[in-house]
């Protein structure tokens, strides 16, 4: 049985203030039962969240991570990167997961699937457990090459993790259409592309091992469609945006997974 997993990324929103009251409302108002939650919120907070959220039952997430890649791809975590963040750093200040591969990383910042298999590594070796992040665009959508997009990225997302580690990875996907934008998969559309994630995972390292992989759905999650989207077979939680910056929103998607 596969523990759901809820998580806030709050992306590049609120003031310490504002981040810091949102966890106390999140704290109080959200009850764990029998889901794990996670609140990823930008950098700076992140110490004053995880002392908000200490003793709670809630873990703590990061938005990102920075690896610096040497000769034969040795990974490094200090070094003159001015502005950057390593794992160590953020395992110190009590993470437990971070977001490797968001859309918005790729789309923005042009991360490719080569450096997301980095960061997953990255990840992997200081402790943390990577949420990898994977989801088309409209155009490959309308190409009809949702799957083949996601495998690929799956693929080179995990091409350093073995079996072993697998247990430590939680999977998301995210169709880049629906980020942000009010757009929403249906149920059985997400259900579709979790079912063959799970069917590439089993193919990559075995069938048990794939029905152990919680995979995540986001983009456009609200209290009002999350009961059929979670209810799907292979749909193991959700990564969770704008919603998150609502206590009563995010309370109310978490909630569902309490019945």
């Amino acid at each position: 049985m596969r523990t759901p997993i809820i998580a806030g990324n709050w992306k590049m929103f609120k003031t310490l203030p504002e981040a810091q009251a949102l966890a106390r409302e999140i704290v109080a108002g959200t009850h764990k039962g029998e889901v794990e939650i996670v609140l990823i919120p930008p950098y700076p907070f992140l110490s004053s969240v995880a002392d908000l959220i200490s003793g709670s039952g809630i873990e703590l997430g990061a938005q990102d991570l920075h690896v610096i890649a040497g000769d034969n791809e040795k990974l490094e975590h200090f070094g003159a990167r001015t502005g950057m963040v390593s794992a160590p750093m953020l395992k110190s200040v009590g993470c437990r997961y971070v977001l490797v591969g968001h859309s918005e990383r790729r789309q923005y910042f042009g991360e490719t699937d080569h450096q997301v298999g980095l960061k997953v590594r990255a990840a992997l070796d200081c402790g943390l457990e990577p949420i990898l992040c994977l989801g088309e665009s409209l155009e490959e959508r309308e190409a009809q090459q949702t799957l083949s997009r996601v495998a690929t990225q799956l693929q080179k997302g995990l091409r350093l993790v073995p079996q072993n580690e697998m247990t430590r990875v939680v999977v998301a996907y995210e169709p880049v259409w629906a980020i942000g934008t009010g757009k929403v998969a249906t149920p059985a559309m997400a259900q579709e592309v979790h079912a063959h994630i799970r069917k590439e995972i089993a193919a990559l390292y075995c069938a048990m091992t794939a029905q152990t992989v919680r995979i995540q759905y986001g983009g456009s999650v609200t209290p009002d469609n999350a009961p059929e989207l979670l209810a799907e077979t292979d749909v193991d939680g959700a990564l969770v945006g704008g919603a998150s910056l609502k206590p009563e929103s995010f309370s109310g998607i978490v909630a569902f997974n309490e019945r």
